[in-house]
């Protein structure tokens, strides 16, 4: 029995059930156990549901493990405290019944807000998997290695292509006195920034390279505001990495604007790989 796994959200909708073909493939291609959790007051209420999902994802993956698990309580907290030690959680982007508006009521922002581990959240606008056979890393800094070690390992697991966006914009600092600048100073300083910014990516990912050198790789840096740089690169991607940090024991939503947005308007799925560190 493989200590490996994956939990999937269902709840008996149409996305849903993508969601759970997605999460049965990719507990597949982990050689990992399945868990299929449906919440629900009352869990006597699940049973239909979670026996209808267990049988689709058998039939899909023929000798997957799969376990189903009627959950209570609030849905984000308690899908997110099911998968504490998972290789993958996964849930669809909307819904209804016991994950009942995803996004549109909040449940898997405020999932992506406490899950501990890896979460893949599936677009009603997802593409069939392996269609572009490419993986999307959204970078910052060599602070996301948590995103980058996953987006690897995803294009490895996929035989897919890995294409790493890091984008930037100059921010001008005016000096103290009122002295005008010179227009070639500022673009001098644009210049160099711009250097600095183009070596991110690779920097970020060197021991990574070398760590899966059959994957294949794409790092582009741009100067453009992130999110109108991730989206647009998520149209031939067929999922998008980005790291999302937070401090462990801070309460509320600790979701930055670039994940927020990728997780509304994605054109893929996503994955939110989480970074937790220790409240100082």
């Amino acid at each position: 029995m493989t200590t490996r796994r994956v939990v999937v959200g269902v709840d008996g909708s149409l996305l849903a059930v993508r969601a759970l073909d997605r999460a049965a493939e990719e507990a597949a291609l982990r050689g990992a156990a399945l868990e299929i959790g449906y919440a629900v007051p009352d869990p006597d209420v699940a049973g239909p549901v979670l026996q209808t999902a267990v049988s689709r994802a058998r039939t899909r993956q023929p000798g997957l493990e799969v376990t189903a698990v009627p959950l209570t309580g609030d849905p984000a907290h308690a899908l997110a405290e099911r998968g504490r030690d998972a290789a993958l959680t996964v849930v669809g982007s909307r819904g209804f019944g016991g994950f009942a508006g995803l996004l549109l009521g909040s449940v898997s922002l405020r999932l992506a807000a406490y899950t501990e581990s890896p979460l893949l959240v599936v677009r009603r606008e997802d593409a069939p998997p392996a269609e572009h056979g490419e993986v999307l890393l959204g970078i910052e800094s060599d602070a996301d290695a948590d995103a980058s070690a996953y987006a690897f390992e995803e294009a490895e697991r996929r035989h897919a292509r890995l294409r790493i966006v890091h984008a930037w914009t100059y921010r001008y600092s005016a000096p103290d006195a009122l002295v005008p600048v010179p227009a070639t100073s500022v673009q001098d300083d644009i210049n160099r920034q711009a250097a600095a910014e183009e070596a991110v990516p690779a920097f970020a990912v060197a021991g990574l390279r070398e760590k899966h050198p059959r994957v294949g790789i794409e790092t582009r840096t741009v100067r453009s505001g992130p999110v109108h740089a991730l989206l647009n690169a998520t149209r031939t991607a067929d999922v998008a990495v980005i790291a999302s940090h937070r401090r462990r024991g801070r309460h509320g939503l600790q979701l930055g604007h670039v994940t927020r947005a990728l997780l509304h308007h994605a054109h893929c799925s996503v994955v939110v790989v989480p970074s937790i560190t220790e409240e100082s």
